[in-house]
C-alpha cells in the first residue's frame, strides 16, 4: 500500500522552499528566543526563591536542565532526519542531520560542564562515574564520531548515509539517559519535570524553568536554521535559484 504524505513533507523536500520559508520564520524565531531567554533567566537567577537545600547553587539548573534536555532532543531529530533521508531520499533531512550534530555536541559540551558545576557544591566533586553522568558523555561522544564520519567522506552521499546509520545506532543511548536514575542507584536526582506528576518544586520555580526550556528549543530552531540554510546554499550552488541568492550578497 502506498503511503500518502501531506504536500509540506514533499515541500520539506525542496531545498528552495525550504531555504525561502526559513528566511521569513528565522526573525521571528530570533525574537521569540530573545524574549524567552532574558524573562527565563531574570525570573529564575533573579526573582525565584531559593532552595531550602542547596541555596543558590540550585540556579544552574536554569542552564543544565534545558541544554541536557536539548542535546537528547537535537540527537533524536538528527536520527530522525537521517532515517528519513535514508528512506525517502530527501536530501533536505540529511542536510538537518548534518547541521544538529555540532549544534547537538555544543549543547552536550554545556550540559556536562553545567552538571560538574552543579555536582562540586552538591556531591563534592567535579566528576563521577554516576550511570547519567557516564552516559551523557556516550552521547557527546555519538554526536563527535557523527561529525567525523560526515567529513571522512569526500562524496556527500556516502558521507549522509553512514553518518545517518551512526545516528540511528546511538539512539539506544537516549532512553539509557531517561532511565539511568530508575535502572541504577545514582547519584544524579530525578528528572525535575514528569509528564504524569506534578514538579516537586514550587511554580516560582518551574515556570521559569520551563521557559528556559521553550527558549532553548527556539535557540536550537534558529541555529540550526541558520546552518542549514548555508549548507543548502553550498550543496545547491549550481540550481539557478542558488546562483541568484548567491549572486545578490
Amino acid at each position: 500500500m502506498k503511503v500518502k504524505f501531506p504536500r509540506w513533507f514533499y515541500q520539506l523536500a525542496s531545498p528552495k522552499w525550504f531555504y525561502d520559508i526559513s528566511g521569513k520564520l528565522l526573525p521571528w524565531l530570533i525574537v521569540v528566543t530573545v524574549l524567552l531567554m532574558i524573562v527565563g533567566l531574570t525570573w529564575g537567577l533573579v526573582f525565584a526563591p531559593e532552595d531550602y537545600q542547596q541555596g543558590n547553587s540550585f540556579r544552574i539548573i536554569y542552564i543544565h536542565v534545558p541544554s541536557a534536555i536539548l542535546a537528547q532532543s537535537c540527537y533524536m531529530l538528527m536520527a530522525v532526519a537521517g532515517a528519513v533521508g535514508l528512506i525517502w531520499k530527501i536530501k533536505m533531512a540529511h542536510i538537518i542531520a548534518k547541521c544538529a550534530a555540532p549544534i547537538g555536541a555544543s549543547i552536550a559540551v554545556m550540559a556536562l560542564a553545567t552538571g560538574a558545576i552543579w555536582g562540586k557544591p552538591t556531591w563534592g566533586a567535579w566528576w563521577v562515574w554516576d550511570a547519567r553522568l557516564t552516559s551523557m558523555l556516550i552521547l557527546f561522544f555519538l554526536y563527535v564520531g557523527v561529525i567525523a564520519l560526515s567529513s571522512a567522506f569526500e562524496n556527500k552521499a556516502s558521507a549522509d548515509k553512514a553518518s545517518a546509520v551512526l545516528a540511528l545506532v546511538g539512539l539506544v543511548n537516549i532512553p539509557i539517559i531517561k532511565y539511568s536514575v530508575e535502572w541504577w542507584n545514582t547519584l544524579h536526582q530525578p528528572a525535575t519535570f514528569k509528564v504524569t506528576e506534578k514538579p516537586a518544586m514550587p511554580s516560582e520555580m518551574w515556570i521559569p524553568l520551563l521557559i528556559m526550556v521553550l527558549g532553548f528549543y527556539c535557540f536550537l530552531a534558529v541555529i540550526l536554521m541558520a546552518r542549514a540554510r548555508t549548507e543548502t546554499l553550498q550543496r545547491e550552488k549550481r540550481a539557478d535559484w542558488a546562483k541568484t541568492v548567491i549572486e545578490n550578497y
